[in-house]
């Protein structure tokens, strides 16, 4: 793993507060994903997951770019030994975000290009500026993507539309990307992180076991087949009577009426 010395910048960053953790790229200009930024995305990921003060977390890059891809002039350095392990640990730093045991959201501004459009599929939901683009152009330089963009975006858009932007490495804009399913909401560029934020921000007052529950039955039940799925999903639900929060919505609902329960 890369360290980091004490006059090294600091490549991303968590910042709490109010129940929301935003794991904030922050490597000018374009948020390239090299060796480094990897290994302490991937430690910040596993932060976020164990943290009781974090209860929804936000990936965001900025106002400008969310990433605009890996760092090539660093990729182009590595020969076919050093790539198959480095592979390994790329594809385990963005599964590290994917992973995280609460709802995740991604505030998309900018360009999502290669590992930063992967990036932005390991989130639970995402928020586009109406000047993003996206896509996978791994092809034009003679590769596939790596950080999981065959896996998790067909199993997004369905593996036609996948293909195309897989096979043609093009990029596409805001309007195009929620109309496939890549993103989930557009709104101008000067409101991504604010949307972001709502979205997170009532989550993280929500049920936390619940939401934990929900998320890794639907990402389990995509791996899986249907009978495999229920059983996680019929474990979990019977699993979460034995929780105070399950005792504290049911309470407010027959005494106060539904959704008034505060889990807080």
């Amino acid at each position: 793993m890369a360290s980091e010395s004490a006059s090294a910048p600091v490549s991303v960053r968590l910042e709490v507060s109010g129940g929301v953790g935003t794991i904030r790229l922050d490597r000018p200009p374009m948020n390239a994903l090299d060796t480094a930024l990897q290994d302490r995305l991937r430690l910040l990921a596993a932060e976020a997951g164990v943290r009781d003060d974090v209860r929804a977390v936000i990936l965001y890059g900025g106002e400008k770019v969310f990433a605009a891809g890996a760092d090539i002039k660093e990729m182009r350095a590595m020969d076919h030994a050093a790539m198959a392990v480095r592979a390994q640990a790329l594809q385990e730093a963005f599964t590290a975000v994917a992973r995280i045991p609460k709802p995740v959201v991604a505030a998309v501004t900018g360009y999502a290009l290669g590992g930063g459009c992967e990036l932005a599929l390991c989130a639970d939901y995402r928020i586009a500026a109406d000047n993003a683009k996206l896509g996978q152009p791994e092809i034009l330089l003679g590769l596939i993507p790596g950080a999981g963009g065959t896996q998790r975006l067909p199993r997004l858009i369905g593996p036609s539309r996948a293909k195309d932007l897989i096979f043609t490495g093009r990029q596409v804009r805001a309007d195009e990307a929620l109309r496939i399913g890549l993103v989930d909401q557009v709104v101008p560029a000067a409101e991504v992180y604010e949307a972001a934020h709502a979205w997170a921000a009532r989550l993280a007052k929500g049920p936390a076991l619940a939401l934990r529950a929900a998320k890794e039955a639907v990402d389990r039940g995509l791996e899986t087949d249907l009978e495999t799925g229920l059983t996680v999903e019929r474990t979990w639900f019977a699993g979460l009577f034995a929780t105070e929060d399950r005792e504290r919505g049911m309470r407010s609902f027959v005494e106060e009426g539904p959704g008034k329960a505060k889990f807080l």
